[in-house]
């Protein structure tokens, strides 16, 4: 199976459920839309097996176009919209990519590639074009990562790997379910918006609403209008979204009493005041829209401090652990009373994790392996040699240590521990 085989046959098991939740465009829909996308490309100059770039902030035809280039039988440069004309060129050079799909305010002179307006709408679909018959282990996305050594590297991607990491999103069917919505405000070039803003919506047939910015004004007034349930974000985020909150009761001079409350909140329960711990969380609970049941951390660690405030909210707050070479999020972790700082949980799905050349607290380096994990970096065999073994397994670079509760804990890159004279680790994600 392929991507676009993967949306056809979601649209078949949820073909009025939302997809584009702002836009009001149901999976049905956005197939259809898709081919007319894909007609655009090839008359555009696209070709089966080229590469076509997307350069662009979270809009709709940002989904559209992966999915059109995948119609047509082509191959996706994911670009960071942070970066200068200087690197789209070389990227664009490296993989042989002679268009990108990009937003107009991107566009600039002497490229190097053709600019195709991203935009534009498209004609009718070409009734007689049909789908290009991609292979699962066909690439389907490469993006550019400084990987383990600080150089910049190129990682494909199959259709397998994106859809096996689609799969492990089952594990949070407890919270995740079709037709609720997903915010979409992580950029959708980064390997954790893409996975939670287009494979967990097709996973479970639930609508994605994108944000374009990071304006808090604007984030603020999708969750009060939209009511989101599941929310991604980076851990600074979900700091700064705590701080506010404190911040504003504070102001209020309210937090001595909200803050004991919520501490005290099983005592109270235990007496029978269930209604009064309700009642302090409910209007902190609105600013997320009032209908937010899972959080999702990831892209580092996040604070202690942060995860029990989200918890003591009666929300579900977990952290996941991935790469761009592996699918973004390959591990995940499992809300439990105490949790020790920097979990990331267990493997998910089919991956596994292997902890190698421990020291005498039991921190090593992870290695990892599974459906999720990529082939190899693009043309790069000397990497390729140094970072996997002969069964598979890929050398993150990140060192980590295993609980009780068998789940994994970050402890830093490898590359930045500190050794002191005493010959002991120190790890600069810990201090």
């Amino acid at each position: 199976m392929n991507m676009f085989q993967f949306l056809q046959q979601t649209a078949e098991r949820f073909p009025d459920n939302l997809f584009l939740v702002r836009e009001n465009i149901s999976f049905s829909a956005f197939v259809d839309m898709v081919k007319a996308r894909a007609t655009s490309l090839i008359k555009n100059g696209v070709k089966p097996g080229d590469v076509v770039g997307i350069l662009s902030h979270n809009v709709p035809e940002f989904i559209l176009t992966l999915f059109g280039v995948w119609y047509m039988g082509g191959r996706v440069l994911m670009l960071d919209t942070n970066l200068t004309p200087f690197e789209y060129d070389n990227m664009t050079d490296r993989v042989n990519c002679k268009f990108v799909c990009a937003q107009k305010s991107f566009f600039y002179d002497k490229a190097r590639f053709k600019f195709i307006d991203i935009e534009k709408k498209d004609a009718k679909a070409d009734e007689n074009l049909e789908e290009y018959p991609l292979a699962a282990n066909d690439i389907a996305i490469l993006s550019f990562t400084s990987g383990s050594t600080g150089n910049p590297k190129v990682v494909p991607l199959t259709h397998f790997n994106l859809i096996e990491c689609a799969n492990t999103f089952e594990d949070f069917n407890e919270w995740i379910k079709p037709n609720t919505i997903m915010y979409g405000f992580l950029p959708l070039y980064h390997i954790f918006g893409f996975a939670t803003g287009v494979l967990a919506p097709l996973h479970y047939g639930l609508g994605v609403l994108l944000q374009p910015s990071v304006n808090p004004k604007a984030i603020m007034e999708d969750f009060k209008v939209y009511k989101p349930h599941t929310i991604p974000a980076v851990p600074r985020l979900w700091e700064i979204f705590r701080n506010k909150i404190i911040d504003g009761i504070k102001a209020q001079h309210k937090w001595w009493i909200v803050s004991l409350v919520l501490k005290r909140q099983k005592l109270l329960r235990s007496i029978g005041l269930e209604s009064v711990v309700k009642k302090v969380q409910k209007p902190i609970l609105q600013v997320f829209g009032g209908r937010a049941n899972l959080l999702i951390a990831g892209g580092a660690a996040t604070k202690p401090e942060v995860e029990k405030f989200y918890e003591s909210l009666g929300l579900t707050f977990v952290q996941g652990y991935g790469m761009t070479e592996t699918v973004g999020p390959m591990c995940c972790s499992k809300p439990v009373k105490k949790r020790v700082p920097f979990a990331f949980g267990a493997p998910m799905g089919c991956n596994e994790c292997e902890i190698r050349d421990r020291d005498e607290n039991g921190v090593g380096v992870l290695w990892v392996r599974g459906h999720q994990v990529f082939g190899g970096y693009l043309d790069n065999d000397e990497a390729n040699k140094e970072l996997f073994d002969d069964k598979g397994f890929f050398n993150t670079g990140d060192l980590v240590f295993l609980d009780k509760n068998g789940e994994y804990h970050f402890a830093g890159r490898k590359k930045q521990v500190i050794v002191l004279d005493s010959g002991k680790n120190v790890y600069p994600d810990e201090l």
